[in-house]
C-alpha cells in the first residue's frame, strides 16, 4: 500500500476536489502559496536556471489571455502550439484554456507534413511556434485556409502577411492584446484539448479530452501515487503527449510541485544530475538506454566489480520482493548474506546508479511501451523506484499504474479507483470511466468502432487481469504475428528479450503469414566492432553485415536470447544493420514506439529475402 500522505499533502489532495476545470489547477493556488516556485528552466541568454512562482506564472499568462483575446476567436476554437517543453508552451496552454479555447499540441519532433496536417483537420485558428523556420517548412506542405495568426516565440520577425496569414513576433503579438476583454471561461463539459495519437500506422486522430475528464485523471491518478509537497519533477516527455500532460504537467501543477524542463534531448542525464528530480515520467526506452550504459561499462572492469554489481542487483532486488509483497527468488548462499551486506552494496553500487538520475528518486514511472523485466529489475535492485502505468490518449491517459509497497514489475499496476476495466474478446482490455474521451474529432465512424455496443472503450490491447487487481499487458492485438502455421506471436516481448543482448540495440521480429520467424536487428556500434574484429571482419565495410559469418554468430545470440520462449517463435534468420531507427528518420513514434509499417516497407526486400534462403 501506499505510504500515509503528509498533512501538507492531504490538505492540497483535498483543495484538486473542488477544482471543475483545468485553469483552477494553477489559479487555486494564489490564496495561499502565491510566491511558491512551480517552474524551472534553462535560461540560454543568462546562462542559468530560472525559476517562476506562482504569481510569476499567473502574471504572464494573463497576458496571453489578453493577447489570444484579441484574436476575436470563438469559445471553443482550435490553437495550436509546437514548443518544446519549457515555461512558455504552459502559458500558452493556460492561457488558452482560460479563454475556453481548445488547445492543439503538435509533436515538436515531427514532420511538417503531419503538422500540417493536423492544424488543417483541427481547423486551427492560431499557431505558436519557436522559429520562424518551422512554420515556413508547415506553410509549403498545402495550403492553410482556416489559419489567422502564427505567432513566432524564439526568432526575430517583422509584422507581416503571407496569404491572408499574420505572421507576427510574441512580444508585438502580446503588446496587441493590451486592454482586450477577456472572454468567460471554461466549463467542465468544454474541450481542453485535441490530441492527435501519433499512430504507428495511418493518419493521426485527434482525440477529444474534456476539462472534466483531464481532472478525473488526475484525481484518479493520485490514488495511485502519492507526491509530496516537497517533490521536484523532471519534464522531458513532449508536452504533447497525453501522458506528460496528465502527470508531469497537470498533476505536478495541482499539487504544487515545482516542474524543472530539460535543456533538450541530449542532456537529460546532465540535467538530472543539476535537477535532482524526485519524480519522473519516462517511456520505457529512455530507461534502457541508460542501462545499455551501465551495463557498457560495466563490461570494461574488472571480473570482481562485474559480481559485486550483480550481488548488489540480487541482494537489493530480494529486498524489494520482500516489500512489495511479490516471492523471492532463491540466492543461495549468497541471500543469507543479505543482512550482513546489503548496506555496503547499496553505498558501493546502488548509490552511485541511483546518481545517475540526480541521487534521489521516488516516483519514477515507465509507461507508453512495454518494459524490458532485465532492466527494470536491475533499477528496481539498486534502489530505482520505477513503477510502471499503462494507458491511451482515448482515456486521458493513464487507466492503471503500480503503487509504492504493491508494485509488480511484470504488470502495469492496477486501475485508477476511478477507472473500470474488463475483459472482452480475445481478452481484449476495455475501459469505462469520466476520464474517457467523447470521441475522435470529425471521425464519428472511427469512434463508433472504437466503442462497444454498450459503452465501453476498446483498448486494441490483449491483456490479464489478476486476483489481486494487477493487469499484465499481453501486446496489441492488431500487432499479434499469426505465422502461415497459424501460430501466435506477440512480438514486444520477444523483441525486448534480444535486447537484452548487448550486441543488439534495436530489434523488430516478422513473420506474419510466413513459415517461420525472423528478426531486422540494429547492433550496438562498438559491440559490432568486437564481433567483427573476433570474426576477422571489417566493421566499418557495409558488406559485413551481410557476412554469412557474421549473421550466424549473431542469431546464435538471438536464439539463446529468445530461450525461454517457444520454438516457433524463435528466430531463424537475421537480417544485421548499424543505423538507428529514430523519430527523425520516421521509424519511431515521438514516443519511441517502433513504427512497424515504415520498418517494414524500408525493409521489405531484407524481409523477403529472408525467406528466399531458408525454406521451412
Amino acid at each position: 500500500m501506499n505510504k500515509p500522505l503528509s498533512a501538507a499533502a492531504l490538505e492540497r489532495r483535498r483543495e484538486l476536489d473542488l477544482l471543475r476545470t483545468l485553469p483552477e489547477l494553477l489559479t487555486h493556488h494564489l490564496e495561499k502559496r502565491a510566491d511558491m516556485p512551480i517552474y524551472t528552466q534553462w535560461s540560454a541568454k543568462e546562462k542559468t536556471w530560472k525559476t517562476y512562482s506562482v504569481k510569476e506564472t499567473v502574471d504572464r499568462v494573463n497576458v496571453w489571455r489578453h493577447a489570444l483575446a484579441a484574436e476575436g476567436l470563438n469559445r471553443g476554437e482550435r490553437v495550436a502550439m509546437l514548443l518544446p517543453n519549457c515555461f512558455t508552451a504552459v502559458v500558452f496552454d493556460q492561457a488558452a484554456l482560460a479563454c475556453a479555447l481548445t488547445p492543439v499540441p503538435l509533436h515538436a519532433v515531427d514532420t511538417a507534413g503531419s503538422s500540417s496536417y493536423i492544424m488543417n483537420d483541427s481547423q486551427a485558428r492560431v499557431l505558436v511556434t519557436a522559429k520562424k523556420a518551422k512554420w515556413e517548412a508547415i506553410r509549403d506542405t498545402e495550403p492553410h485556409s482556416f489559419l489567422k495568426t502564427v505567432v513566432i516565440t524564439d526568432d526575430e520577425v517583422q509584422d507581416h502577411k503571407e496569404d491572408g496569414i499574420r505572421v507576427v513576433g510574441v512580444e508585438a503579438w502580446l503588446a496587441g492584446g493590451a486592454g482586450a476583454e477577456l472572454p468567460a471561461g471554461p466549463e467542465p463539459t468544454d474541450l481542453a484539448a485535441l490530441v492527435y495519437t501519433s499512430g504507428t500506422t495511418g493518419k493521426p486522430k485527434g482525440v477529444m479530452l474534456t476539462h472534466r475528464a483531464i481532472l478525473a485523471n488526475v484525481t484518479g491518478v493520485l490514488q495511485n501515487v502519492c507526491p509530496e509537497p516537497e517533490d521536484v519533477w523532471f519534464s522531458f516527455l513532449p508536452l504533447s503527449h497525453t501522458f506528460e500532460r496528465t502527470t508531469t504537467y497537470y498533476t505536478a501543477l495541482g499539487c504544487g510541485n515545482r516542474v524543472a524542463f530539460n535543456r533538450n534531448i541530449s542532456l537529460i542525464q546532465d540535467d538530472l544530475k543539476q535537477i535532482r528530480p524526485t519524480v519522473m515520467m519516462s517511456v520505457p526506452r529512455i530507461y534502457e538506454k541508460i542501462y545499455e550504459k551501465i551495463q557498457d561499462q560495466l563490461a570494461k572492469k574488472p571480473k570482481f566489480i562485474q559480481f559485486l554489481f550483480q550481488w548488489a542487483v540480487d541482494c537489493g532486488y530480494r529486498r524489494f520482493c520482500r516489500e512489495n509483497g511479490l516471492p523471492v527468488e532463491s540466492g543461495g548462499l549468497l541471500a543469507l548474506l543479505d543482512p550482513l551486506f546489503a548496506g555496503f552494496l547499496d553505498k558501493k553500487v546502488g548509490a552511485g546508479i541511483r546518481s545517475v538520475f540526480g541521487g534521489r528518486p521516488h516516483i519514477f514511472i515507465a509507461g507508453g511501451a512495454a518494459f524490458n523485466p532485465q532492466v527494470s529489475k536491475t533499477f528496481l535492485g539498486l534502489g530505482v523506484n520505477i513503477m510502471q502505468g499503462y494507458g491511451m490518449t482515448e482515456t486521458s491517459p493513464i487507466i492503471a499504474v503500480n503503487k509504492e509497497g504493491f508494485n509488480h514489475p511484470a504488470t502495469v499496476g492496477v486501475a485508477l479507483p476511478n477507472v473500470e476495466i474488463r475483459l472482452g474478446e480475445n481478452d481484449e482490455l476495455q475501459v469505462r470511466g469520466p476520464s474517457v474521451m467523447l470521441g475522435y474529432w470529425n471521425r464519428p465512424a472511427d469512434t463508433k468502432a472504437v466503442f462497444t455496443d454498450d459503452g465501453w472503450l476498446k483498448t486494441g490491447d490483449q491483456a490479464d487481469i489478476y486476483a489481486d487487481g494487477h493487469v499484465r499487458i499481453k501486446g496489441r492485438i492488431k500487432e499479434i504475428i499469426v505465422t502461415s502455421t497459424g501460430e501466435k506471436v506477440p512480438p514486444a516481448d520477444l523483441e525486448q528479450a534480444l535486447e537484452n543482448d548487448h550486441l543488439i540495440s534495436q530489434a523488430m521480429v516478422f513473420g506474419e503469414n510466413k513459415p517461420f520467424i525472423g528478426a531486422l536487428v540494429v547492433l550496438n556500434p562498438e559491440r559490432w566492432k568486437e564481433l567483427a574484429t573476433e570474426l576477422k571482419l571489417n566493421a566499418d565495410d557495409p558488406a559485413s553485415l551481410n557476412d554469412r559469418a557474421a549473421r550466424q554468430a549473431v542469431l546464435k545470440r538471438v536464439k539463446a536470447a529468445a530461450a525461454r520462449f517457444p520454438n516457433y517463435a524463435v528466430p531463424r534468420s537475421v537480417k544485421l544493420m548499424l543505423e538507428p531507427w529514430t523519430i527523425d528518420n520516421g521509424l519511431l513514434t515521438p514516443t519511441l514506439k517502433l513504427k512497424r509499417g515504415p520498418i517494414k516497407a524500408r525493409f521489405a526486400d531484407a524481409i523477403d529475402a529472408v525467406y528466399s534462403e531458408i525454406k521451412a
